[in-house]
């Protein structure tokens, strides 16, 4: 069997996004695997299947690179916006729906878009985790935050797994921002993904949860925040200052499109 594929680019976070809008593509976490494996599969950071809804749009289903339903990715629903408006299923403007909740995105620009994200909850300040003052917030993931200097050079890998697999703090395991304030507007993250279990070029979700960690503790001035990650683009992170209202900007673009053998399943 043959699919159609969009690999996507959400300021470095990669996806492959597949339309099943008929519902007729079901995948193992296997399968999963084997796609976003990098040099033997496509490779990407999760896969993204843009279903029916009910109610809304569409459905976004995501997948992290280790073959399981994922938390909510916040380039990843930009990328789905912007996948949906080239496709024709939504417009400029969209709302859709992942993992139950309700989310609004705005096509802004050329490759740019806009997303509403959730209500942040469960904020949690100055606890040690493996040697390191910590935060923590939930953005739609759960994200553990680490100011540090130096981030240029630092062991993300290192510091993000140990951290990401203690099972005392974290039984369902946690994302790793390590960040470093640039500016009273600005930041840059490095970010270590759970499901990927490597750092990522770029993380919607988890450079949302810094600049609202960061407006939070008194480290930045604003409530529009821009976010350099890896990648080296600029993610902007706007807010109200009681952070019901949460938005996340950034590109997002088609990197290439083609098709895929659907691969056997197996252990």
């Amino acid at each position: 069997m043959q699919i159609r594929f969009s690999k996507m680019s959400g300021a470095g976070n990669d996806f492959i996004v597949i339309d099943n809008m008929k519902r007729d593509i079901r995948f193992t976490e296997h399968q999963i695997r084997r796609f976003c494996r990098r040099r033997t599969g496509i490779g990407a950071d999760g896969l993204i299947l843009v279903e029916p809804s009910a109610n809304h749009d569409f459905t976004m289903k995501y997948f992290n690179a280790d073959g399981r339903a994922g938390s909510m990715c916040g380039n990843g629903g930009r990328c789905a916006a912007y996948f949906a408006r080239v496709a024709g299923i939504a417009g400029d403007a969209t709302v859709f729906e992942a993992n139950g909740n309700r989310y609004e995105a705005w096509v802004t620009g050329p490759e740019l878009v806009k997303l509403k994200m959730v209500v942040p909850e469960d904020f949690r300040n100055n606890f040690y985790a493996n040697g390191f003052s910590c935060h923590f917030v939930d953005t739609g993931s759960p994200h553990t935050i680490i100011y540090t200097e130096g981030l240029d050079t630092f062991n993300v890998d290192d510091a993000g797994s140990a951290i990401r697999n203690n099972t005392d703090l974290f039984p369902q395991g946690t994302n790793v921002n390590f960040i470093e304030v640039t500016g009273p507007e600005s930041l840059k993250v490095r970010t270590f993904e759970r499901g990927v279990e490597a750092e990522t070029l770029a993380c919607g979700t988890g450079a949302v949860a810094a600049a609202l960690m960061s407006y939070r503790l008194g480290k930045l001035d604003s409530t529009s925040v821009s976010v350099s990650v890896r990648s080296g683009d600029v993610l902007r992170i706007d807010f109200s200052e009681n952070m019901q209202e949460v938005f996340l900007s950034g590109p997002a673009h088609i990197v290439y499109t083609g098709t895929a053998t659907f691969p056997d399943d197996g252990a």
